[in-house]
């Protein structure tokens, strides 16, 4: 059984490590004045998918669903973003036609959702879209902004088939490297044949062949990246999902996949002719110990922290949802670590047990799959056909993942790296949620702990993230989704107004200036940041902000503090109630009062709730303790309006009055009463009545009857041929002398009295067992009691 097997199954039985759940500091609920969010939407457009950012950042591109925009994004405009213009491409009415006749919605599908969005030159943009499920493509001139167009008026487009998904909700991918485009989709209307495609530019078009098998039907691409350098620069990465056809496991099992090919690959000549002759892909293993591997990928991101060592930032979720539903991890992969993997054994199908197995074989030289020159031979095209899986599994840095969020599912990542004060480089990472929020993390150090700085909602009704995309000259992420586009500034340094405050959020986008006493962003252009104070590792404000005042003291410090004192003056015995904002989700926090131990005293979340007397009155302090760093929050002084002197030891008249009028329910309650009685007289009534008819009809059986001669005419007698006591002489005269229809005929009483023998009755049956004097039980005589 392969490990992976064994591992799961272990997982199965051992108790997995709890993992403590990272809470994001702050949060800023939708619409927040303390987080500036600026939004774009047009009439008429939705599904804001497809991003392009031009290279000065100056104007942001985006696919939508029938249309293509052109968004200013230059601060002479103002903050929001701006409308240059916009492109309709739609779908023909033979298109929209044929999608319907194919049991496609005309409300939902049956439209051009732009998928492929890329920049050919300066003069020209490249695009794909949907087109109702016939994919298509076309080309924008940038100095008009306008659809390129044939002699005869209509657009110029050409077939989008490998380069678009014809359903616009299976995922995709496509990337330009030397005016060729290589994208990852699915080729067929069906959705079952995924692709890796090459095409435009001068070499050949490739492609990988479904019959082979070097995808399965199922895979779904996330991202695809041309990495800078030697080790990459010559290559192109494909992340993406698929079922796993290498293990033995109980059920349908999805991993992580990277795929590799050359640049320089040209197919082969009688072999994998038009086919790739250098795929290659390999398992991403992204898991914590103790618990299940979050073995499906939703994103990834690229951060070139060197032209050598490329590192790439992957979203996963695991299909068991362990530890919570939608329950997210965040892996780092080196693309040394990757490519020493792709430099590694190949595993191979033995076709005789279907297992799959390491190849121990030798290996021409050059190694197959490599992105060497000139053409490979066709032993080594045949070797490739069947050895495109890998051995090994590329595991993330540190074998373990950067960030683990219980209870949530990351969709989309966008990472970036800034400089602290200090000149450390920090690697920040923005995560779009499926419910809409989006969560600021920094990497704190090289041990891989992380710390959610905050967390924002982006839209009023929960609605997942559809794309991230970062420009870090400007310093901005824009936010795709259903309705339109955000920009959401990187930095907010101005929501913390102190100096523990600051350096509590440990953010490394900011710093406290001891100049202007503010916390500031952090800019390359600020040369002398002597007196700037920032501590992203221990964010420790005892020691940083040592020069501040009043900060770090106990509670019952002397009341030097920033924190202004809110008089409350309420009359005795009323109610009062006290907010203790919660600045940080990761504080604790109390309260301290005159009488530290009066039991009308309440706290319900963020306030403290109690009645207004006498030994109630005084200061009232939030305090919190976040990190080891006390600080005030908020301060209440309350008094009594119109105070009343009394004796001492006599209670003032004002307490005895009672609190307000509580609002009687008598009346509510008598009917209620009443109409319970009710029912239950007419349950025992109903309940007495039928025990009544079964007593009656078990008296009517028992006693004595009208005999049937009775209710004969005159003249008339009843007959029977067979008696049926069958000839049994039993005693009693009439019996003995006249049989039964002496009986029959008789006015006495139909009781009988039997004597010398035992009788049982059978009421329900009407019958009578009689055991005679000897022991002998004679046959059942029918007593008839009409």
């Amino acid at each position: 059984m392969p490990n992976w097997d064994i591992c799961l199954l272990w997982s199965f039985w051992l108790p997995a490590l709890v993992c403590a759940d990272l809470t994001p500091r702050v949060a800023f609920p939708y619409g927040d004045p303390g987080r500036n969010v600026n939004s774009f939407s047009q009439s008429g457009v939705s599904s804001y998918d497809v991003f392009l950012l031009r290279d000065d950042e100056e104007v942001l591109y985006v696919g939508a669903r029938d249309s293509i925009l052109s968004l200013s994004t230059s601060d002479t405009v103002g903050p929001q973003l701006q409308l240059l213009s916009q492109i309709h491409w739609r779908a023909s009415p033979e298109q929209i036609q044929s999608c319907v006749s194919k049991a496609k919605s005309n409300e939902t599908e049956c439209f051009n959702f732009i998928r492929v969005l890329v920049q050919m030159n300066q003069t020209h943009l490249y695009t794909c879209g949907t087109s109702a499920f016939s994919p298509s493509c076309t080309y924008i001139d940038l100095s008009s902004f306008m659809l390129v167009h044939h002699s005869n008026g209509l657009p110029l487009t050409t077939e989008g088939k490998g380069q678009s998904p014809f359903d616009p909700r299976h995922k995709h991918t496509a990337i330009l490297v030397d005016d060729e485009l290589y994208t990852g989709t699915m080729n067929n209307f069906q959705g079952n044949e995924p692709i890796i495609y090459r095409n435009l530019g001068a070499k050949t078009f490739l492609k990988t062949d479904s019959a082979l098998g070097w995808l399965h039907t199922d895979a779904s691409f996330v991202a695809s990246f041309n990495p800078s350098g030697a080790l990459g620069g010559d290559k192109v990465y494909f992340f993406f999902e698929e079922t796993a056809k290498e293990f033995d496991f109980f059920e349908k099992l999805t991993v992580s996949r990277v795929a590799r090919v050359c640049k320089n690959d040209i197919g082969g000549e009688k072999v994998l002719q038009k086919k790739w002759t250098t795929f290659l892909k390999a398992q991403l293993f992204c898991s914590h110990p103790g618990h299940f591997p979050f073995n499906v990928i939703h994103h990834t991101a690229k951060l070139p922290t060197s032209e050598e060592n490329t590192i790439f930032f992957g979203v996963f979720t695991s299909q068991w949802h362990m530890g919570g539903s939608g329950s997210s991890a965040i892996c780092a992969f080196t693309l040394e670590d990757i490519e020493r993997v792709f430099n590694g054994n190949y595993k191979e199908l033995n076709k005789d047990s279907l297992k799959w197995t390491t190849y121990t074989g030798p290996l021409s030289d050059p190694r197959p799959g490599s992105c060497s020159k000139g053409p490979s031979s066709d032993q080594d095209l045949s070797f490739m056909k069947e050895h495109y899986l890998m051995e090994q599994k590329v595991h993330p840095r540190d074998r373990s993942p950067l960030l683990i969020k219980q209870n949530t599912r990351y969709t989309r990542i966008a990472v970036h790296q800034t400089f602290g004060i200090s000149g450390k480089l920090y690697t920040v990472l923005f995560l779009g949620t499926d419910k809409g929020y989006l969560h600021k993390a920094v990497v704190l150090d090289e041990n891989q702990d992380s710390h959610i700085i905050e967390e924002i909602q982006l839209f009023q009704e929960p609605e997942g993230v559809q794309n991230l995309l970062l420009a870090s000259r400007t310093g901005t992420v824009y936010v795709g989704f259903s309705k339109g586009v955000l920009q959401v500034p990187l930095a907010n340094c101005s929501v913390y107004s102190s100096c523990f405050d600051c350096i509590l959020s440990r953010d490394p986008y900011c710093a406290w200036d001891g100049h202007s006493q503010m916390c500031r962003k952090i800019h390359p252009a600020h040369e002398n940041m002597n007196f700037w104070l920032q501590d992203i590792e221990s964010g420790n404000p005892n020691i940083t902000c040592r020069a501040s005042k009043g900060r770090g003291a106990q509670p019952g410090a002397p009341e030097s503090t920033l924190v202004q004192v809110e008089n409350i003056t309420m009359p005795l015995n009323s109610m009062v109630k006290l907010r203790c904002p919660h600045l940080s989700a990761l504080a604790n926090y109390s309260w301290s009062h005159p009488q530290k131990n009066v039991p009308e005293v309440m706290v319900f979340s963020e306030t403290l709730v109690f009645v207004v007397k006498l030994n109630t009155l005084g200061l009232y302090e939030c305090w919190a303790s976040e990190n080891g760093f006390y600080y005030q929050v908020a301060r209440y002084r309350v008094a009594v309006s119109n105070r009343v002197e009394v004796a001492p030891g006599q209670e003032p008249e004002s307490e005895r009055l009672p609190m307000n009028k509580v609002q009687s329910y008598w009346y509510q309650f008598v009917t209620v009463t009443v109409l319970l009685s009710l029912t239950v007289a007419g349950i025992v009534a109903l309940a007495l009545f039928s025990y009544h008819e079964k007593v009656k009809a078990k008296s009517k059986v028992q006693g004595c009857s009208t005999p049937e001669t009775a209710k004969l005419g005159h003249g008339q007698q009843l007959q029977e041929k067979v008696p049926l006591n069958a000839g049994l002489t039993v005693g009693g005269p009439e019996f003995q002398n006249g049989g039964y229809q002496t009986s029959a005929n008789s006015r006495q009483s139909c009781c009988i009295q039997v004597e010398g023998a035992d009788e049982v009755m059978d009421l329900d049956n009407n019958r009578l067992n009689l055991t005679a004097a000897d022991g002998e039980t004679t046959k059942d005589s029918d007593a008839q009691m009409e």
